[in-house]
Parts: C-alpha cells; sequence; structure tokens
C-alpha cells in the first residue's frame, strides 16, 4: 500500500469498526461504499435498509402488546445508561465483538467500548497493520476511535481519530447522511421503538437469557428488505438481550447485544489533543 492508501484504510476501517459496533439494524445507513472521500476501504460501513428512529412511521401496533412494549420503551430510555456486550457480523467482510458502558441522555450518546476484530476481510487487514483491538469513545458531538502504533505512523504519531458526527453529514455525495441519528439512534429503547412499528410483532413466551427469566418479543420490519428485531425484557421492563438480523449491500448483518447493571455510572474523556488526528483533516490532507 502506498502512504496515501494505507491513511485512507486507516481513517475508512476505524470508522467502520467504531459504527458497526455501536449499532444494528435499527438505524438509518452510512457511509456509503465509497467510503470516506470516496476512496474505496477495505469495508464499506453497513447499510441498514431499516429507517433510523427519528424517521420511523408512526407505530401500527395498537392493543396489549403495543402498551407492554411501550411500557419497555418507556422504563428503558428512563434508565439513561448500561454496561454493553455484543457481536456483530457484516457479511464476510467483518466480525467483531464489543464491550462497554454507554449512556443515553438528553444531551446524546456517551460511553466506552472496547471493540475486538474477531473475523473477515477487514480485520485481516487489520492484523496485517497491527491492530487487532481497539478503544471507541462515544461524546455527544463526536467520537474517537483508537489506532495502533503502527496505524500512528501514518497519521503523525498520533493515536486517535477524531470524528465530528456534524463533518460525517458533510460527506460528498451524501454518503454521510443521517449519520448523527445513526448514532444517537443505537441505545436499547430504540430496537423497542422499531418493534412497535411491526405489523406481524408478537409475544413468544417466557424463556431465560444470561439465566434471567424474561419475555422473548419477535417482530419484522422494513417491508421489502425485511429485517427481524428480536427481544428479551425482564421482569423492571429492562432489556436484556437483543438480536437484529438483516441484509445490508457487504451481505447479512446479524447483531447480538446483551445488557446489565442500568443505570451505571457512564463516562468518557476526551483523548489529549496533541494525540487526536481530525478525519476531515486527515481526509483534506490526503486529497479526500
Amino acid at each position: 500500500m502506498t502512504g496515501t492508501t494505507v491513511c485512507r484504510t486507516v481513517v475508512a476501517i476505524a470508522l467502520t469498526a467504531t459504527l458497526a459496533g455501536l449499532t444494528g439494524c435499527t438505524s438509518s445507513g452510512g457511509p456509503a461504499d465509497g467510503g470516506p472521500g470516496g476512496s474505496a476501504p477495505p469495508a464499506a460501513t453497513p447499510q441498514p435498509s431499516a429507517p433510523s428512529s427519528t424517521a420511523l412511521p408512526s407505530p401500527s401496533l395498537t392493543g396489549p402488546s403495543a402498551e407492554a412494549l411501550r411500557a419497555v420503551e418507556r422504563a428503558t430510555g428512563r434508565a439513561g445508561s448500561a454496561r454493553v456486550e455484543s457481536t456483530t457480523v457484516m457479511g464476510s467482510e467483518l466480525s467483531l465483538k464489543a464491550a462497554g458502558a454507554l449512556g443515553w441522555r438528553d444531551d446524546g450518546l456517551t460511553g466506552t467500548l472496547t471493540i475486538t476484530y474477531t473475523g473477515g476481510t477487514t480485520a485481516e487487514t487489520m492484523r496485517r497493520l497491527g491492530t487487532t483491538a481497539m478503544e471507541a469513545r462515544y461524546l455527544p458531538d463526536a467520537y474517537y476511535a483508537e489506532v495502533g502504533d503502527e496505524f500512528a505512523d501514518r497519521v503523525g504519531g498520533r493515536h486517535w481519530i477524531k470524528y465530528v458526527y456534524e463533518d460525517l453529514e458533510d460527506l460528498g455525495g451524501g454518503a454521510g447522511a443521517g449519520f448523527a441519528d445513526q448514532m444517537r439512534n443505537t441505545t436499547p429503547n430504540q430496537a423497542v421503538k422499531l418493534l412497535l412499528t411491526a405489523e406481524d410483532v408478537r409475544r413468544v413466551g417466557e424463556e431465560k437469557a444470561r439465566g434471567r427469566r424474561t419475555t422473548h418479543w419477535t417482530g419484522t420490519v422494513g417491508g421489502a428488505t425485511a429485517q427481524t428485531v428480536d427481544i428479551w425484557v425482564d421482569d423492571r421492563d429492562l432489556l436484556v438481550k437483543k438480536v437484529e438480523r438483516g441484509r445490508t449491500e457487504n451481505g447479512e448483518l446479524t447483531q447480538t447485544a446483551y445488557y446489565s447493571e442500568y443505570g451505571v455510572t457512564v463516562s468518557a474523556e476526551r483523548p489529549p489533543a496533541a494525540d487526536t488526528a481530525d478525519f476531515k483533516e486527515l481526509l483534506a490532507s490526503q486529497g479526500g
């Protein structure tokens, strides 16, 4: 790879992995296949075809099921934070696992996740570049992706890439359209909002999830590009588990997430400015 190609690869992979570690099918589409700046990265950000919650149609579900799910939505929203463990598979491009804590308050998404690449062509590229895991820090206005020493050598010795949501929205060709909403709408209560739009939502029954008694709900959303959403809810109306399945331009997308310790204290500090490279500036320096 040339220096320019590697730099674009670093930036695009960090964008892909940080987003994939957070989102499932509940969010709107992310950057287009061309990747930031129009240079195709090893793997594009997932392209879920379900709308984000800010653009969801009016809930079609009525009756006792709707009342039960709205209680879940309210309880999960009020909790404001939780510990999260998830696995994500994006066809043959990328599989990863993520763990950490996320908060969702009025001022936006906050939290920290450790993302580990477990397979796929993107993971192979990452391994060749000396990185198998990264830390992602989410703040209301931007998120930060950590890169290893070999990556840092390609971006002026800095170990963090900063992605300002507004800058991603401004990507040419509409590549980043809806990105800020996508980042904000990845919390567990958003899965419930999406499920409320499904005409076929149903209560599957009582099941154990992580050793806890839960009620399993399932439904299909997205119309012609059908995606399934399954949630497992405890007796406090809080999500214990979520599974989303759908298709992207890169193949099947499956994400399984587990939630615990609702109300946990969440912190995410901005990395030192001297050790941070700005996504937009990196693209400009590479002719993006």
